[in-house]
């Protein structure tokens, strides 16, 4: 019997990245199930919407189900596990993200990460991944988002394989606490770049705000780095190496 993954993501269920994604879990052995925001939902942390009701449509075309969730990604993950998968799933995988995320205030920020952190949180393996992207392409995929470039797509193509072939060697390995596997690929990643084991780069932004004529707007800027050793997940992606850095949020039995 096929391994079930239950695919998210915070772009959108729309989303290039994540099509692809169900595209190579399917050709890696899975079965395909995905519960995914309706619209973008990045930089929305481990948000639950609490206070309105949670609406969702049926989404064809994609893997063997799928549902679009006006939702967060913690709300898709959450939902699909209690009341929409015929069957429990053997891993969960957020992603692919439209852009890096490493360093830790992204990843306390990442709706990517969060989507990954619900499944954990129900027991179960879970996967999140991030493609690294030159800044002229991140602004045209986030333009549109449901078109990949051209030249992007081998590289993206190499992602998803690597991405699916490491979730489907996490099926039907105990899982005794809450653990999630972050995966970021570099820009120009292909199925021989390596993996690293990483760890989250410290890193202080400051000001993410500017201000307007009515109040303040957001706005990026790269921060300051506190972690100058060779093993941090920025530091990995930038040696153009796949990042690979394992969140534990807790484990049964420790004292």
């Amino acid at each position: 019997m096929k391994p079930t993954a239950l695919l998210t993501n915070d772009d959108g269920i729309n989303a290039a990245f994540l099509h692809a994604l169900a595209r190579a879990c399917e050709e890696a052995g899975f079965r395909v199930l995905v519960a995914a925001p309706a619209g973008e939902r990045s930089w929305i942390g481990r948000a639950f919407s609490r206070h309105r009701e949670v609406t969702l449509a049926t989404y064809p075309g994609l893997g063997e189900q799928a549902w679009s969730i006006d939702g967060t990604p913690s709300d898709c993950v959450n939902i699909a596990l209690a009341h929409l998968l015929p069957v429990r799933p053997d891993v969960v995988i957020s992603g692919i993200n439209i852009g890096f995320n490493a360093t830790m205030p992204l990843c306390l920020s990442s709706g990517t990460l969060a989507g990954a952190t619900e499944g954990a949180a129900w027991g179960l393996p879970a996967v999140a991944c991030s493609l690294d992207l030159e800044q002229s392409i991140f602004e045209r995929v986030h333009r549109s988002s449901a078109v990949c470039p051209d030249e992007l797509r081998p590289h993206l193509d190499a992602a998803t394989r690597h991405a699916a072939r490491f979730a489907h060697a996490l099926v039907g390995q105990p899982v005794n606490g809450i653990h999630v596997h972050s995966l970021n690929y570099p820009a120009a990643v292909n199925d021989t770049t390596r993996m690293e084991r990483s760890h989250p780069a410290l890193v202080r932004h400051g000001s993410l705000f500017e201000p307007t004529a009515l109040g303040y707007r957001f706005r990026w800027n790269d921060g300051q780095s506190f972690s100058p050793e060779p093993q941090t997940d920025l530091a990995v992606l930038e040696r153009g190496l796949i990042s690979h850095t394992l969140f534990d949020f807790g484990t049964v039995g420790r004292p």
